[in-house]
């Protein structure tokens, strides 16, 4: 998936470059769909009223001396998704997309949004609120200057701000005679009260062992030699990611959308560990399995998990040295520790460890891959049969792919909102259909769909692009140069500690060749069970470096305004190269098992290599999914199959038909049952 949640800074990067260099045409001096000058004002049906939840917001905000308040759209942990009971700037402004920040001042109230969510924002926010039409620090620094006083103070949530946001506003009001003041009770909540949804309070899990690739035990004991084997002697890991906790401890719940993590933070030391989470939680057995009831190395207190800022303040009061990954630690725990006790790292050395998956953890992921690509496949074909009724629309496709999954064993519901967009909606990198705004899916326009699963052994994503009619020539070469592109990644070999983004390139030059591009990032990490989006692996600036064991996806893709988009996504996993002399490199092993569509491949435009990857590929295909559709008598997804994972040649020749390729698998099928 090439997208994803505005909140969390590592994403960010990895999706904004496609917005910025790929902007959904919008007109900045058309006019609000609002129309406030009226008397009362004429609003869209949709717009929230906010005046009776600013008056109180006010309220706070004089009871504590401020001049405005600071609304971002993330919770505690930086996470990709948030709960609805940290949805607080939509509360408070009645916009829900999920990219925006608001401030409020004694006055004024204002948003910050781009171009994807300023239709949105108009007919969903009330006259009360300004919107602007830009992104970033600077220009609400600038804004937040012109309406509050010399002397003012900006308050904000310090467990909603990372680091790095902290430090650019602070850097940026610096000799302006304001300042920002730091206040751990949040506003909003104190205003939204009883009304606001609740914690999550689903029972937390341990993993069964068949599904964990080590035990907590197993773990604790490795990051404890990294922190004995480091220069600088820490004392304590401190984990504040969700993912890091649940990786582990083995554990997972459902707090989050599409991620199965629980509210937590972890204080690891070399003689006590700490977990900070809600305890009435905890099944008895769960509790044993933490060892919750002793105290040593490896009994797990349980702490409450409100207490976390003031225990680590405690703890840093001692002669301590605290590792942090300042990408996820927010500054609410940041600031209360002194910097000489401080050691920080961008990534903890949890983030680090877990991105390197041992054998039996590739194995989880191989398998969970197959019954994946099951699931796409039978999607596909129902697609081939049903949209030419006309019958299919891109929510409706949406619904019954996550349904698919659902039926696998092991599945615990999506891992993303899938993308599901026909035609020019392709073309949208944020695109996702809804009950109320859809197209109907057709023949005749290209169609695309991003999608994953979330597995107890592992987490999927996959993309691929599909036409049913006759695509023009710029569309077929458009998409065998994407093709192209993951061929020529997928297959690269380089050396071993290699950055991502030295090698991010080979997926582009195919497209370059012709003067074509995409703007979004080419791939990212995936997880266990995890995030579908496991930082920090992949191709951007700010990953670390290949390794063996690691995962990744590979998704170049284009995108033509207005008319259609392509992208071909597949997870891969890095491994030992084979060379002629020898030497330390690696290269890929893709793990996605759904052919690509052999309607838009120009197979005049694949080299002899690529072309020789491509049907090594297929053939893996049909080895590894095979087995599995004739298992369960899917003859029909079979014989797709089948006829999807040809051979191709220079010479293109003409496929078989499904018929015939359905007729020959039932006669194979019947013979080797019989």
């Amino acid at each position: 998936m090439a997208w994803a949640h505005w909140g969390c800074c590592p994403w960010l990067i990895l999706f904004c470059a496609y917005v910025w260099s790929h902007p959904t045409p919008v007109d900045l001096a058309r006019e609000d769909v609002r129309n406030c000058s009226t008397s009362p004002p004429h609003l869209p049906v949709t717009a929230v009223n906010t005046t009776v939840r600013l008056t109180a917001l006010r309220q706070k905000i004089q009871a504590w001396n401020l001049s405005a308040y600071i609304i971002p759209d993330t919770d505690a942990h930086m996470s990709e998704y948030i709960g609805r009971h940290d949805e607080r700037r939509a509360w408070i402004t009645g916009f829900t997309g999920t990219a925006g920040v608001a401030v409020v001042t004694l006055r004024k109230a204002a948003l910050w949004t781009d171009s994807r969510y300023w239709t949105q924002a108009e007919r969903q926010m009330d006259c009360n609120w300004e919107l602007h039409k830009e992104v970033g620090t600077t220009p609400i620094v600038t804004w937040l200057l012109d309406e509050i006083p010399s002397g003012g103070s900006v308050g904000f949530d310090p467990f909603l701000f990372s680091i790095d946001s902290w430090k650019s506003y602070d850097l940026a009001l610096q000799g302006s005679n304001r300042q920002l003041v730091s206040i751990t009770s949040n506003l909003v909540d104190l205003v939204w009260g009883s009304e606001r949804p609740p914690v999550p309070s689903q029972p937390i899990y341990a993993l069964q062992e068949a599904f964990t690739g080590s035990t907590w035990q197993e773990k604790v004991s490795g990051i404890r030699s990294q922190m004995q084997a480091h220069s600088k002697a820490p004392t304590a890991v401190l984990l504040s990611a969700l993912d890091e906790t649940a990786w582990l401890f083995n554990l997972r719940s459902n707090d989050i959308p599409y991620n199965p993590f629980f509210y937590s933070y972890t204080l690891l030391t070399n003689s006590s560990i700490r977990l900070f989470v809600n305890k009435s939680r905890f099944s008895p057995e769960t509790l044993q399995y933490l060892n919750s009831s002793c105290i040593g190395p490896m009994c797990v207190q349980l702490e409450d998990y409100s207490q976390v800022r003031d225990s680590i303040q405690a703890y840093a009061l001692e002669d301590v040295r605290i590792w942090i990954g300042t990408s996820y630690t927010m500054y609410g725990l940041y600031e209360v520790i002194p910097k000489e006790k401080l050691l920080a790292d961008t990534y903890s050395p949890v983030m680090v460890t877990k991105a390197v998956k041992n054998s039996k953890e590739q194995a989880l992921l191989k398998a969970s891959h197959v019954r994946d690509a099951v699931a796409v496949i039978r999607y596909l074909v129902w697609l081939e049969k049903n949209v030419p009724k006309g019958t299919v629309d891109e929510f409706s496709g949406a619904e019954l792919v996550d349904k698919f999954r659902g039926e696998e064993n092991f599945s615990s519901g999506p891992s993303f909102q899938t993308i599901s967009a026909s035609g020019l909606n392709a073309a949208l990198a944020h695109y996702s259909p809804t009950k109320e705004m859809h197209r109907k899916l057709s023949s005749d326009e290209m169609y695309l769909v991003d999608s994953g699963g979330q597995y107890w052994d592992g987490t999927t994503d996959i993309t691929r692009t599909v036409h049913w009619g006759t695509p023009s020539a710029f569309q077929k070469e458009a998409y065998t140069r994407v093709l192209m592109g993951n061929i020529d990644l997928s297959r690269l070999i380089f050396p071993a500690a290699t950055s991502g983004r030295m090698v991010e390139a080979f997926a582009r030059k195919a497209l370059w060749d012709i003067g074509l591009n995409y703007g979004h990032g080419t791939g990212h990490g995936i997880g266990n069970f995890l995030c579908v989006h496991e930082w920090p692996v992949g191709f951007q600036s700010d990953n670390i470096k290949m390794a063996k064991g690691m995962f990744t996806s590979i998704e170049p893709g284009y995108y033509q305004d207005g008319e259609f988009g392509i992208r071909l996504e597949d997870i891969a996993l890095v491994v030992e190269a084979k060379t002629k002399y020898p030497g330390s490199y690696l290269t890929f092993e893709v793990v996605s098992f759904v052919p690509y569509d052999r309607n838009l491949i120009d197979v005049s435009l694949l080299s002899p290599e690529q072309l020789q990857y491509l049907n090594r590929y297929y053939q893996t295909i049909r080895e590894k999914v095979a087995p599995e559709l004739q298992n369960r008598q899917l003859l029909e997804e079979l014989a797709w199959l089948q006829k999807h994972t040809e051979p191709l040649s220079a010479n293109a020749p003409h496929s078989t038909s499904l018929a015939s390729a359905l007729l020959a698998t039932t006669l194979a099928f019947l013979i080797q049952n019989s």
